[in-house]
């Protein structure tokens, strides 16, 4: 049996692509002219991390090069298992919804489990997970700045599944994963904008996540990228203020009971 690439196929592994940078480029931006709502000072990106800008975006560039071969991959062997048989064909929107709200969950409960695990294993952490702490101060295209064996675990896997579960046709896929990468991006973008509406139906946001990032966060706040269900049900939820800071912008603030 023949496997080709066509263009449905092209289209649901380059889309996320494009929309990573065009959304990530839209925030660096916005960095540069919205202080009073940033997180951390705009310099501190390059004081406070461990890592060049010039690393983490040809880390990145390679992460979505292996997501693109891997999800080639996928629909190819679904399309010759007859699973994406009915992707040229139309689908209603709930049925999309449907998708959407599975890999959604799916996602989230893949990714929090092995988020914590690799935290929790020192040997783990200091050899794989370690390397996208180097970005303290994070920032919106370092979103997917990880080492090759976890964004193969990461996303490659975690997505595919989720995908995969789904039942999601090669465009849906698409789409979903387009809106991954944007909710990552917006997840390390370092803005508190108060017209963001990632902000109005995720508590699990950009305040959030940079909680994790900083050193008292590591033990806490390991969902991602969507919900903050599992922390909560297992006891990993930090919870934090939001203080403005003289010079403009928030200061990120844990509760005193859970900072240690």
């Amino acid at each position: 049996m023949a496997f080709e690439i066509t263009n449905e196929m092209l289209v649901g592994s380059l889309m996320p692509v494009i929309v990573y940078w065009v959304y990530g480029g839209l925030y660096t931006i916005l960095g540069y002219t919205c202080n009073n709502y940033r997180l951390h000072p705009k310099e501190d990106e390059d004081e406070k991390n461990f890592a060049s800008k010039k690393t983490v975006i040809k880390g990145v560039l390679g992460q979505q090069f292996r997501q693109f071969i891997a999800t080639n991959l996928l629909y190819m062997i679904t399309r010759g298992n007859g699973a994406e048989a009915s992707s040229g064909q139309s689908t209603s929107f709930f049925v999309i919804a449907r998708q959407f709200i599975v890999a959604m969950f799916v996602f989230d409960t893949y990714q929090y489990f092995l988020h914590r695990y690799l935290h929790q294993n020192k040997f783990l952490y200091k050899h794989l997970h370690s390397k996208h702490h180097r970005l303290v101060v994070s920032y919106p295209f370092g979103a997917i700045y990880s080492h090759p064996i976890e964004g193969l675990l990461f996303d490659i896997i975690g997505g595919t599944m989720a995908i995969y579960i789904s039942g999601m046709s090669p465009l849906t896929s698409a789409f979903f994963s387009s809106f991954c990468n944007m909710k990552s991006v917006d997840d390390h973008c370092g803005l508190m904008l108060p017209w963001n509406p990632f902000h109005i139906f995720f508590t699990n946001n950009t305040a959030y996540h940079d909680l994790h990032h900083q050193l008292y966060g590591g033990k806490y706040n390991f969902s991602q990228p969507f919900f903050s269900i599992w922390d909560k049900i297992l006891g990993t939820y930090m919870p934090y203020s939001l203080e403005k800071r003289e010079e403009g912008g928030f200061k990120l603030r844990p509760l005193k009971e859970f900072k240690n």
